[in-house]
């Protein structure tokens, strides 16, 4: 009796202390924010090369499982190799061919669109002059058989000048050393990610090799901090989230692929120009839920305008066409409901997202604000299961109120008032 008397008292002291603990820890974030998000900062800048890592890791285990098991039977049955010996060759074997086949997909996909992109980027430095003459020619043409549209023309000239030295004298040359700084930090900053890249191949690595361990040893750790039922709630948890994150990347990249290769066979088959160039931009742009098409048809829009302006308008018809196709058809076909997330949902979400994270955000935000949605969609059910309560969202359209009638309770409804 009073062993339990001690725990129980114990239990109230440590839940009082880490409250206490919570609390300092929440104001202390409220008051030096910054300080906290600069922390952070940093703190993700050194554990980048891991962070890399990991997505890679992500993105090729299914291939390396795919590998290892295949030649693992293969090893066992056919060639009779002992158990040790072909667990090691396969799964040796299986991170080498997965690392292998991402560098010849990187390598497959940098070797068909780079070359005709430096064509089509060369293309428009060559082209460009000659178009700014022509229509230059015909803007002069049109000034010269209007007079009051000439005037208008000059004086919009002479203020764009006007403000254009102003802009030149009092922004452009004060801040010229700033300019500088800035583009040796982008030279900086971009071989710093090449070195986290280098080095996130080899973390990938370890990562693949050492899954299986690092999983137990994950199950391991919740088992022993919580109940068995709400570990294996935590353990079914993870396993939605896994699917969530892998369908929809998976299926994502796939859908974008597909749409991309169909705007460079109808653009060719169109005569646009520019074809490689503006499909890559649609292809990647794609990725982005919702708003991906139109981000990527405004700079493509922009690029064809140079050349032709009837193209561009045919180009923005043919965006509109892919962009229905991909929402009523392909996207539901590939990626089918692996978010269970409402359009709102999806739009909020990748609002709240890309404005906290940016493009990264953009594209993880709708997987992940899926997974916070299903552990508030779980917690309200089991609250309500807990009360006794329906958990059928339509028993709670039009309720008024929840009355006691005996053991049970009594939905009103505010047709049932009326």
């Amino acid at each position: 009796m009073k062993d339990d008397s001690f725990r129980k008292y114990l239990f109230i002291s440590l839940a009082g202390a880490l409250g206490i603990i919570l609390c300092i820890v929440f104001f202390f974030t409220l008051f030096r924010f910054q300080q906290v998000i600069d922390g952070i900062r940093t703190l993700e800048n050194i554990l980048m090369p891991f962070i890399y890592g990991a997505v890679i890791a992500y993105l090729l285990t299914p291939v390396c499982n795919f590998v290892e098991v295949r030649l693992y039977r293969h090893l066992t049955g056919r060639l009779r190799v002992k158990e040790q010996k072909a667990a090691r060759v396969s799964a040796a074997m299986g991170i080498g061919l997965s690392l292998l086949f991402g560098f010849f997909i990187v390598y497959l996909l940098l070797a068909m669109v780079l070359p005709q992109v430096f064509v089509s980027v060369r293309g428009i430095v060559e082209v460009l002059p000659g178009n700014v003459v022509k229509w230059s020619d015909w803007i002069q043409q049109k000034l010269a058989d209007d007079e009051v549209l000439a005037n208008y023309a000059e004086q919009f000239i002479n203020t764009a000048y006007q403000n254009m030295q102003i802009w030149l004298n009092t922004k452009l040359l004060p801040n010229m050393q700033v300019i500088v700084s800035g583009v040796s930090a982008g030279l900086i900053s971009a071989l710093v990610a090449v070195k986290n890249i280098v080095i996130g191949v080899f973390a990938a690595a370890y990562l693949m090799g050492n899954r299986k361990k690092f999983a137990a040893q994950g199950k391991k750790l919740i088992y022993s901090f919580v109940k068995v039922p709400v570990a294996n709630g935590i353990l079914d948890e993870i396993n939605y989230i896994n699917r969530v994150f892998g369908g929809f990347i998976d299926g994502k990249l796939l859908d974008s692929l597909i749409i991309g290769i169909l705007c460079f066979i109808i653009m060719n088959f169109l005569n646009m120009p520019y074809s490689m160039l503006i499909s890559v931009i649609v292809g990647v742009t794609n990725i982005i839920p919702f708003f991906g098409p139109f981000i990527g048809a405004i700079p493509s829009a922009l690029i064809i305008l140079t050349d032709s302006p009837i193209k561009c308008v045919y180009f923005l018809i043919l965006i509109l066409v892919l962009q229905q196709f991909d929402g009523n058809f392909l996207g539901p076909k590939i990626l089918g409901d692996s978010t269970g997330l409402s359009s709102f949902w999806v739009l909020f979400s990748i609002l709240l997202f890309g404005g906290l994270m940016g493009f990264v955000g953009m594209v993880i935000g709708v997987p992940t604000f899926a997974v916070i949605y299903d552990l508030i969609k779980k917690y309200s059910n089991w609250m309500l299961r807990k009360k006794k309560l329906a958990t059928d969202t339509a028993v709670y359209e039009e309720l008024s109120s929840i009355e006691q009638e005996g053991e049970g309770y009594r939905y009103v409804h505010n047709k049932e008032e009326k």
